[in-house]
């Protein structure tokens, strides 16, 4: 008998997340698609979580290819290769700067695929777009607040001397209360508006070790795999992209 198994072939990589969340505008609210029941599912404010890890992928809709775009999922897109597709094989292959432009005009937007965990350990995916990563500027705020978004709110902006919340979430949770609205000409939208929650008990942060086994597991082979397939189902979003980002 050999010391040594035959290797074994994994032939698929299932995304351990169990819903993928994105923002509603129009009804200021969650939505999932549920695959069993074959529907989609609204989730009201307020929503709890606790963040793992997040990306950057592109989805979107293609209207020559009549097909959804998507792409790999990278943590950084000033040093990772991007390659977004859709259903007559690849658009672009390279940074995301360089490659924005033709990016958008084939119908594809930059998306946050942020990980995270729910009170009761589900592990799920938001995908975020737009506003909701950018932040409401004060010109398009109704009351000329400026709002954050997403990337300012986990980060912050050492130019402008805002400090983000990173380093307090592997023990705080997140919590989205309400909604703020913007507005770009005629256009009106709404944004989630995340907030830090209160600490995690031990109970808890046993419950996050488990979740984060199985998303670093799922990651390490999706990485040395080099995959490029949808994350999850693509749809046409009739939501204007207002994002104005400069990534």
């Amino acid at each position: 008998m050999s010391r040594i198994k035959v290797p074994v072939q994994v032939k698929r990589n299932p995304n351990p997340a169990t819903k993928f969340l994105k923002w509603l505008s129009n009804d200021q609210c969650f939505e999932f698609y549920d695959k069993e029941a074959r529907k989609k599912v609204k989730i009201q404010l307020p929503l709890k979580f606790l963040f793992l890890q997040h990306y950057v992928t592109v989805k979107g809709w293609s209207n020559s290819a009549g097909s959804g775009v998507w792409s790999n999922e990278v943590y950084s897109t000033a040093h990772e290769i991007i390659e977004v597709k859709d259903s007559n094989g690849t658009i672009c292959k390279g940074l995301y700067k360089k490659n924005k432009a033709i990016i958008n005009a084939a119908g594809g937007h930059y998306h946050r695929s942020i990980y995270c965990m729910t009170p009761d350990g589900e592990l799920v995916n938001l995908q975020l777009k737009g506003s909701a990563v950018g932040g409401i500027k004060e010109d398009h705020s109704p009351d000329n607040i400026p709002v954050k978004g997403w990337n300012l709110f986990h980060s912050g902006d050492k130019k402008k001397n805002i400090q983000g919340v990173a380093h307090l979430l592997d023990n705080q949770w997140i919590e989205v209360k309400d909604f703020k609205k913007g507005k770009n000409n005629a256009v009106s939208y709404t944004i989630p508006f995340f907030e830090l929650g209160g600490s995690i008990t031990k109970e808890e942060n046993a419950l996050a070790v488990l979740a984060s086994e199985k998303l670093q597991n799922y990651m390490d082979l999706y990485f040395s795999k080099n995959e490029v397939k949808p994350v999850n189902e693509v749809e046409v979003d009739a939501v204007v992209d207002l994002s104005d980002l400069d990534f």
